[in-house]
């Protein structure tokens, strides 16, 4: 026969475990909308690092409610809620508590959730059972994380790799299957390195999406940097036709198509090599339907950009390290024509290594999916 307590023993037992369930178990609202505050130039760090302290003594089952916490937070939130995260594994797995599987996968599959936050439940799961986690990256080759679907990507690299390339065809599918799928610049260059030795030469001005056709004009003055902040006749309208004033004479529009790999507008070529100028391009990118993008510019040279009249973004740098999606432009497409500018600007230093006066661009989606013009 069960045992049976007394009614009220039962009573105090559950109000006493009620009194020290609360205490074992506060809640994490309040340290987590303090972390969300924090901001730049140190803006509420005090109080995040104290809310961070009291946050990191919660329980393994408390990090699906965290990571959902990094829905909409800023750089500097995230920062603080993954030590969170990691003081919690760290302390709780070393006392041989079992990571919540179950949850953090159900967590992930949501791709709702944070790109980083989803990265970091993968991870977490990965600690606990690395087959499983290798097993799921499959799932992920086109994810809108980054983060996730360049390990996807490395994964079949590396298979493929593995595989060798006694069975070719068999090496150039898994290849361009990753190939497919990736959007990290450094990655697609190395599967494209894998291909070219086995003779299969990737198309990597459409792979990359760059905008190629364009309209250019200059030189303009650009002596003592006075280029970026003057406005010169193509700001205020393009007209292809129009003659100008330039630095040396009378310039007029003239077409220009690069044909590099990686979508260099190289202005020296068309504008001349002159020191301390300005130029611009000009393109017309067509779109089917309305369409929030972002448009995706690199260059070492001074520049701005404007999207159907509308200023973006500019920089007044020269000669920095140049990459691949330096700058990310998030703009709105209208349906049909759209009209993209670039101003572009050199300034009047003469060392071997100043002499490029170029910038790359491409039209793309969050993801960094290339979305090519409707019409070429």
């Amino acid at each position: 026969m069960a045992a049976r307590c007394h009614p009220f023993v039962t009573a105090a037992c559950l109000a006493i475990f009620l009194v020290f369930g609360a205490i074992a178990a506060p809640s994490l609202d309040a340290p987590i909308k303090t972390i969300l505050a924090v901001g730049p130039e140190g803006h509420g760090n005090a109080a995040a690092g104290a809310a961070v302290k009291s946050l990191s003594s919660a329980k393994l089952d408390a990090l699906p409610q965290i990571l959902t916490a990094m829905d909409g937070a800023n750089d500097y939130a995230l920062n603080w809620l993954r030590a969170a995260v990691e003081t919690i594994t760290q302390r709780e797995t070393l006392a041989g508590k079992a990571i919540p599987v179950a949850e953090l996968e159900t967590f992930l599959n949501n791709r709702k959730h944070h790109p980083r936050a989803r990265r970091l439940a993968y991870e977490l799961i990965e600690r606990s059972d690395v087959a499983k986690a290798e097993k799921m990256l499959g799932n992920f080759l086109n994810d809108p994380s980054a983060e996730l679907r360049f390990a996807a990507v490395q994964q079949i690299v590396d298979q493929t790799t593995k595989g060798g390339t006694n069975d070719k065809p068999a090496a150039i599918a898994g290849y361009r299957k990753a190939l497919g799928s990736a959007r990290d610049a450094l990655q697609i260059d190395a599967i494209a390195g894998k291909l070219a030795e086995l003779g299969d030469k990737v198309d990597l001005q459409k792979t990359f999406g760059w905008v190629t056709q364009w309209k250019v004009v200059g030189p303009f003055d650009n002596t003592g940097g006075i280029g970026f902040d003057k406005v010169y006749p193509p700001e205020t309208g393009v007209d292809t036709t129009a003659e100008y004033d330039g630095k040396v004479g009378k310039v007029r529009w003239q077409d220009y198509q690069t044909h590099h790999d990686y979508g260099q507008v190289d202005l020296n070529q068309p504008l001349t090599m002159t020191k301390g100028v300005t130029g611009y391009a000009y393109a017309e990118f067509w779109s089917a339907t309305a369409r929030a993008v972002q448009v995706r510019l690199g260059s070492q040279n001074g520049w701005k950009v404007w999207v159907n009249g509308k200023f973006l973004f500019g920089r007044d740098e020269y000669h920095r390290a140049d990459e691949i999606d330096q700058f990310r432009l998030p703009v709105e497409l209208k349906p049909g024509k759209n009209v993209i500018l670039v101003k572009c600007l050199q300034n009047e230093q003469t060392e071997d290594w100043a002499k490029d006066w170029q910038f790359q661009l491409r039209v793309t989606d969050d993801e960094g999916t290339p979305i090519a013009s409707a019409k070429q």
